[in-house]
């Protein structure tokens, strides 16, 4: 059953109801001691941490979205509670993170945000909702409606000369990276850019966020073995924001991201790619 225009923008304001009480928990931790705990994950170090904040965070998020799943027939996906499989038996799902850039709050830096999204049962995101209550911005989306900040139309403006490419602590790691870059530095100038500008942020959700703001920009993540490479939640909410804002974001191959994975919530088997836009690509480097 597909959900009509009227039902996607009630739904759409309940999520940022959602998002905005999950931020105002945040916002009363900011700036002070955090303590991590374990939990299992992927193969990187953020992945595999968690605090009594995205706890708290998403409790407060569920108690506003949990009404919405009987009455628009919803399944659920949530970072921090075990997958149920409900993403599988309903034509739509709420694809959470509470905190996404969970290092990144600990330590008190930028990077981190709330992503809310509800994605079809084709793994097709329909809302996108992410609120970074450091900058107190609200990003959103509907598929086809255009994207959104704090309300005001939010499109990607390239303006610069430089590139800014956006990348996380595994990239660094990588054992080609500094090839990489060397390539990535010559290839721009064929393409009339400058220079290449190294821009760290924390978390996959603000990074593929961030293809918009700093455009011209571009994001990565290469396809592994290993679990990893983000999670669905990572994804959902910032690639319909980011598409709807003229950009441009896909796996690896340059498929569409599959985003109701049936055998995992990790990515790492097919990677991903944000632009600011297509031409942008050519610099994506070969794996």
């Amino acid at each position: 059953m597909s959900l009509t225009k009227l039902q996607l923008n009630e739904l759409l304001q309940t999520a940022k109801t959602a998002a905005i009480s999950a931020g105002e928990i945040m916002k009363s931790y900011q700036g002070g001691q955090i303590e991590t705990q374990s939990k299992v994950g992927g193969e990187n170090l953020a992945s595999q941490v968690v605090t009594e904040v995205d706890l708290k965070a998403e409790r407060a998020i569920l108690a506003i979205l949990n009404p919405t799943l009987k009455e628009y027939n919803i399944g659920l996906l949530t970072e921090e509670t075990t997958d149920d499989s409900s993403r599988f038996d309903h034509d739509y799902f709420w694809c959470i993170d509470p905190i996404d850039g969970t290092l990144a709050f600990s330590r008190n830096e930028d990077g981190y945000s709330i992503s809310i999204a509800l994605v079809s049962k084709e793994g097709v995101p329909v809302i996108g909702v992410v609120n970074n209550p450091r900058s107190e911005s609200m990003y959103s989306a509907i598929k086809g409606e255009g994207a959104f900040k704090n309300d005001s139309p939010l499109k990607i403006n390239i303006q610069s000369k430089d590139i800014t490419l956006l990348f996380d602590q595994s990239y660094l790691k990588y054992p080609s990276y500094q090839k990489q870059i060397e390539e990535l530095e010559e290839k721009l100038k064929s393409l009339g850019y400058e220079s290449l500008i190294h821009h760290h942020l924390g978390g996959a959700v603000m990074n593929g966020i961030t293809t918009i703001e700093m455009a011209p920009a571009l994001y990565y993540k290469f396809p592994k073995k290993a679990d990893g490479g983000g999670s669905l939640w990572d994804f959902a909410a910032s690639s319909v924001i980011q598409s709807e804002a003229g950009g441009f974001n896909s796996d690896y191959h340059r498929n569409p991201l599959d985003l109701n994975r049936a055998d995992s919530t990790f990515m790492n088997h097919c990677g991903i790619i944000y632009a600011s836009n297509e031409t942008l690509l050519e610099l994506v480097p070969k794996v």
